[in-house]
């Protein structure tokens, strides 16, 4: 029987925008065995109604436990503000993070960030979590969704005058108000960011979820004593529900290498 540290951590979101948070988990736990699950069958997932989004992490989560994870994250904020209590609830017995918390941690121990925007799906601005938990925090936060933003990157779409358009777009009024923290609530905003920075000149610090996931992550596995403690690269498996040959060719964008085989479930 495999000991439980040698288990890997299963990792899940809509599409290809968890890979951000893979890539992060891969820097500070190289030995980790690390399985992924795009559910780019039925990305994004932004736009859809909680009850289906819980469903649907549900799903996720039991393929990755069935692939024997030890801990899942949800690499997916729409996902983390919508389903994470109900499969905690579902899964009583493997260890689940999202992607949402982490992020208030890490700005909870920020003097220098006041004036916030807060820019995400449909779904995850329309649940309030990220807006409630700032301002818990004594922040001054700006919420906008920015739908358009999780195609155009599914497309491979992150250098182009469109680009620049749907930012302004939903983001002119942030720019006026002279915001200093913007938060990526969603994981394939990342591939936006030079962009972003370009639009904000450069004056406005840029946080998203995957280095604060990867380290709460990192701090999970030593609490519960599951930290493989075996020197060594871990293995990859990347699985999809759907585009296999697409997911490996932009995915391998977001990881700035070539993606090992894809598989389609």
């Amino acid at each position: 029987m495999v000991s439980a540290k040698k288990k890997p951590i299963g990792i899940f979101d809509s599409g290809i925008g968890g890979l951000t948070v893979f890539k992060e988990i891969k820097e500070i736990l190289p030995s980790e065995d690390l399985y992924y699950l795009g559910d780019t069958a039925r990305v994004p997932y932004g736009t859809k109604s909680p009850e289906v989004i819980r469903r649907y992490a549900e799903g996720n989560i039991r393929f990755l436990v069935g692939q024997g994870a030890k801990v899942v994250v949800v690499a997916c904020n729409t996902a983390s503000a919508t389903a994470l209590d109900h499969v905690r609830a579902v899964f009583p017995d493997i260890p689940i993070i999202g992607v949402v918390e982490p992020v208030v941690k890490y700005l909870s121990s920020r003097s220098d960030t006041e004036n916030i925007g807060v820019i995400g799906t449909t779904t995850t601005i329309g649940s309030g979590v990220y807006q409630s938990a700032l301002e818990s925090l004594g922040k001054t936060i700006r919420a906008k969704a920015c739908p358009l933003f999780v195609p155009l990157v599914e497309e491979g779409i992150v250098v182009h005058p469109l680009v620049d358009q749907v930012i302004d777009y939903y983001l002119a009024d942030f720019r006026e108000v002279a915001i200093d923290t913007l938060v990526l609530g969603c994981t394939h905003y990342p591939l936006l960011r030079p962009a972003l920075e370009a639009y904000f000149r450069n004056k406005v610090f840029i946080i998203d979820s995957a280095v604060p996931t990867a380290v709460a992550l990192r701090d999970l596995l030593t609490r519960s004593g599951l930290s493989n403690d075996v020197s060594g690269k871990g293995e990859e498996r990347f699985f999809v529900t759907d585009a296999a040959e697409s997911f490996r060719r932009i995915g391998g964008r977001f990881l700035g290498r070539p993606l090992s085989t894809v598989e389609h479930i």
